[in-house]
This record gives C-alpha cells, sequence and structure tokens, in this order.
C-alpha cells in the first residue's frame, strides 16, 4: 500500500499546480501542501521550488519522483495480485507502426493463452506512452523512435528498416534520391511526437537540416491517408518496412532510398525501472 503523501506527491508531479492537484485528490490545497511538507522534513531536501511562478522539481523532486512512480506501480499490481489471484491483467502500450503492423500475433497468442484475461492495449504515439507508463496506466510499452533510455527499463524489441515510399510511376521509385531533390518534393510526416518523425528528423539533424527545409510540409496521423496521398502521386514520406510491406507487395507503393542514408529504427520495449513483474512478460519479446 503506497503512503497517501507519497500519492499526494505524485499527483502534484503531474498537474505541478497545488490546485489542480487538490481537486484532483479531494482534498484541500492545505493538506496537499502538508503533505509535501512532511516528505522534505522526512527527507531533510526540497521537493520543489518555484521559478518567478512556475513550480518546478528539485534536483531531489527529480529522483524522487522516478522511485516513486515504480514504488506506485509495484503497489498497485501487488493489489490486484491479491484481490483477484487467479486474474491476469494486462495493460500494453505500443506505437502506432508496432501497434498496427507488427504485435498481432503476440496480442492473439497472449489471448489464447489467458482467455479470461483483463487485457488492453493502447496505441499511440511515442510521448504519450511514455506519459501513460509513468502515470502508472500501463505495464509496459512498445516503442520505437529516439527517447531517454535513462528513464525507464528498455529493451531492444527489433530493428526495423526505414523506408521512403512514392507511388509506382514516380520519379524517385527505386532510386537514391539526393536530399536537394527531395526538398522539392511535397513531403508527408507524421505528428509530433511519432517515432516514425523523430527517426527522420534524426536523419535530417545529422545534415544540419529541419523539417522547416520543407516548403511542401504535409502533417498527418492517420497511415491509411499517408499511404493513400502517396499512392495516388500528391507527395512522399517515410515509414517503417513493416508498415508499408503489403504495399510494396502489391506494387502499389514504390520504394526509394536517401542518397548517403541507410535509414533505420529501433523498437523497443520499456517499462518502469525495479519493475517487479516485468519477468511475467517475457514472452512478448519473442
Amino acid at each position: 500500500m503506497l503512503d497517501p503523501r507519497l500519492h499526494t506527491f505524485l499527483v502534484l508531479c503531474e498537474t505541478m499546480n497545488y490546485t489542480r492537484a487538490a481537486d484532483r485528490l479531494c482534498i484541500t490545497q492545505p493538506a496537499v501542501t502538508h503533505h509535501v511538507h512532511f516528505l522534505e522534513d522526512h527527507y531533510g531536501c526540497r521537493l520543489f521550488s518555484y521559478e518567478g511562478k512556475t513550480l518546478r522539481l528539485t534536483e531531489a523532486g527529480l529522483r524522487l519522483r522516478e522511485l516513486a512512480r515504480s514504488l506506485a506501480y509495484n503497489c498497485d499490481k501487488v493489489e490486484q495480485c491479491m484481490a483477484s489471484p487467479e486474474t491476469v491483467s494486462l495493460r500494453v502500450g505500443a506505437t502506432k507502426t508496432i501497434g498496427e503492423f507488427v504485435i498481432a500475433p503476440q496480442v492473439q497468442r497472449f489471448l489464447r493463452t489467458h482467455p479470461n484475461a483483463r487485457f488492453s492495449l493502447l496505441v499511440e504515439n511515442t510521448q504519450i506512452l511514455l506519459r501513460e507508463l509513468e502515470g502508472g496506466r500501463l505495464d509496459f510499452a512498445l516503442v520505437e523512435g529516439f527517447f531517454d533510455q535513462e528513464k525507464y527499463a528498455a529493451k531492444r524489441y527489433r530493428q526495423e528498416a526505414f523506408l521512403g515510399v512514392c507511388a509506382p510511376a514516380h520519379r524517385f521509385a527505386g532510386r537514391a534520391v539526393p536530399f536537394e531533390e527531395l526538398q522539392a518534393e511535397r513531403l508527408i510526416v507524421r505528428e509530433a511526437g511519432s517515432g516514425t518523425r523523430a527517426v527522420f528528423e534524426q536523419a535530417l539533424h545529422r545534415r544540419s537540416r529541419t523539417l522547416h527545409s520543407f516548403p511542401n510540409l504535409t502533417c498527418i496521423s492517420d497511415f491509411s491517408m499517408i499511404k493513400a496521398l502517396v499512392r495516388d502521386g500528391m507527395g512522399v514520406s517515410f515509414l517503417y518496412a513493416a508498415a508499408v510491406e503489403q504495399e510494396l507487395a502489391a506494387g502499389t507503393l514504390a520504394q526509394f532510398t536517401l542518397e548517403g542514408e541507410q535509414l533505420s529504427g529501433a523498437f523497443h520495449f520499456v517499462c518502469l525501472k525495479d519493475n517487479q513483474f516485468a519477468h511475467t512478460w517475457s514472452d512478448w519479446m519473442e
């Protein structure tokens, strides 16, 4: 059972506002302040400070937040296991490429093995999934792109090719395209926070460029629409191979490369540090 004062601390870390934290916890604002002061007295350090009117975590506060998140998660799982020892419960997060094109076999295997399990799958971009993981609302996530691996327990799931795609009749089809030529084309990218977008932005960074280098930029979060627009010659895009495998095989999309770049990205299994239950999901790594 998590100490209520640590729970208050974690809610304040999420809201970074005493009034909003009190509202979420259904307690008074002075009670929130009292809980924080108790922890500061107990640990002998300041956990929060103000920069002007903005509430910030101190270095000690950041350290306690990381430890308390793992503690809160493990406490919740223990409560679940003790209350329903025969019930399997799993909450998985996956980025859109992985959720839509990669892990269906693992989901099917899990549901066949545990027909009475409580199971949920959240398919979202990397930033949102990590926020849900930190809030204890996911057991683990399978994510693409770049993130601070020091903050989590992370293990590489697989390395995936990252491809330029265009219409079959497009002049880029089957070519290694110079960056300057790519700049003249309409580029269709995923939304900010997407791992797919981050891999391409990292390639641009290596060339000291950004997406602002593309005057004809279109941002779309839906894979189906991106692929339909590319298929119809409305622009080009860069996607993981798993997301376009069927279209490339059917000939409705064509592949190209960016001259001088061998693009790929890693998929990672991610959970909170000191997670006492991570070993029970090892079959998801197969």
